[in-house]
């Protein structure tokens, strides 16, 4: 498989889905960015995530969790809180976060 595809259990599982667009000014926010992917996976109910950016700044990150105790856990996370913070208030000119309940998957194509 891929390796920008995360390898996922069978549903029914969570996903936090995160657009955002950063702002004009995103100083540290890579590094953050790269400390909370590394954070999360030490996270008791992290499955995994995929995420992509595109050159004008919007992104798209779905993280997997296995339910929603594990989203909560994660949310409340102090360093995650703080980056949630900076995210507020210097980075993003705007952001949706939503979480969907995986009821099933598919992959394909088969064969290659």
């Amino acid at each position: 498989m891929n390796d920008r595809f995360s390898d996922m259990p069978d549903p029914p599982y969570y996903a936090v889905i995160f657009a955002n667009q950063l702002s004009n000014t995103p100083d540290g926010y890579g590094e953050m960015a790269d400390r909370m992917a590394d954070l999360a996976t030490t996270m008791p109910g992290y499955i995994g995530r995929e995420s992509t950016r595109d050159e004008t700044g919007f992104a798209m990150t779905v993280s997997y969790w296995h339910d929603e105790a594990s989203i909560a856990n994660w949310k409340a996370q102090a360093q995650h809180a703080l980056a949630q913070k900076n995210g507020k208030e210097r980075w993003y000119d705007h952001y949706t976060l939503r979480v969907a309940r995986i009821e099933r998957h598919y992959s394909g194509p088969e064969g290659r």
